[in-house]
């Protein structure tokens, strides 16, 4: 075989991986793009996050995207600014429905390559701590890869994964819990404080369900509606689990088909951890 036939080759098998990688990335993320600008009112974030259920907005300004508001940002902002949604004002005497979008935003943006691989996307989640990825061609976003959409292809990619990783191995095993009597707001602050996406709520000291920040985002900020009601009438319940024997497989494809994102894992009927969209991103970036 001549040089030039091996160099063709070459190329044309460069070609059909770059295809394929595209493929990959196209065919797992979003391209309806939701966006807002940074003049918009944090209560607007919300509003349109709620109505179209999704967690995070990209904001544009003069056609270019220049960062990304998420439901994590709406939560940290009821807990640093201590909002009283009753009065409708932000610590400061701000209202919610005058503070901008860009005082709260997360930027610069971090996005990738629409040729990048899903494990390239996976390890940028991880590295950046992130559960949300923008994606780019040719300098524009084109479309949003989550942490939800990566999951999705765990069941389909056991090539890539040791079978034996087990959800214990990457479930968080300190579970904060609150009582169904405890009202929303504080909930939030528990939230907040301890930097995570949801809290077990009890009755009785026994789990009853799950009080996430998309039921906030969707239920509250979204809704403009009072915190101070008990959270046990806004959990979701009962709660969907999975063993503690189960592999990252398992839990991947329980919680696609139940189209959640935290799965609390069980030992002998009791509670021993949660583990969460991200945590199953982490464990998809450390496959070999």
């Amino acid at each position: 075989m001549s040089d030039g036939s091996c160099y063709q080759d070459a190329v044309d098998a460069q070609n059909r991986e770059d295809s394929t990688r595209r493929c990959e990335i196209a065919k797992i993320m979003s391209s309806e793009l939701v966006t807002i600008t940074p003049e918009n009112t944090l209560y607007e974030a919300a509003r349109i996050m709620g109505e179209k259920r999704i967690g995070s907005l990209i904001v544009m300004k003069y056609d270019t995207a220049v960062g990304i508001i998420t439901e994590r940002d709406l939560l940290r902002v009821v807990v640093d600014h201590e909002i009283d949604f009753e009065k409708d004002w932000l610590a400061g005497g701000v209202s919610i429905k005058e503070e901008q979008v860009e005082a709260t935003m997360t930027y610069p943006l971090i996005t990738i390559s629409i040729k990048a691989s899903i494990k390239d996307a996976a390890q940028r989640m991880i590295e950046n701590r992130i559960r949300r990825l923008p994606v780019r061609e040719h300098g524009k976003v084109v479309g949003i890869i989550t942490a939800a959409d990566l999951i999705r292809c765990l069941p389909e990619s056991s090539e890539n994964m040791q079978p034996w990783f087990e959800v214990d191995y990457f479930m968080r095993k300190r579970i904060i819990t609150a009582d169904e009597e405890t009202s929303v707001e504080a909930v939030a602050k528990i939230m907040g404080e301890e930097s995570i996406g949801s809290v077990i709520i009890t009755r009785n000291e026994e789990p009853l369900g799950i009080f996430t920040e998309r039921d906030l985002l969707t239920k509250f900020l979204a809704q403009d509606k009072s915190l101070k009601i008990v959270v046990g009438e806004a959990c979701s319940s009962p709660l969907i689990t999975a063993p503690v024997t189960s592999t990252i497989h398992d839990a991947a494809a329980i919680m696609t088909s139940k189209h959640i994102k935290r799965l609390p894992i069980i030992k002998d009927t009791r509670l021993v951890g949660i583990l969460s969209a991200r945590d199953l991103v982490e464990a998809y970036a450390r496959a070999k």
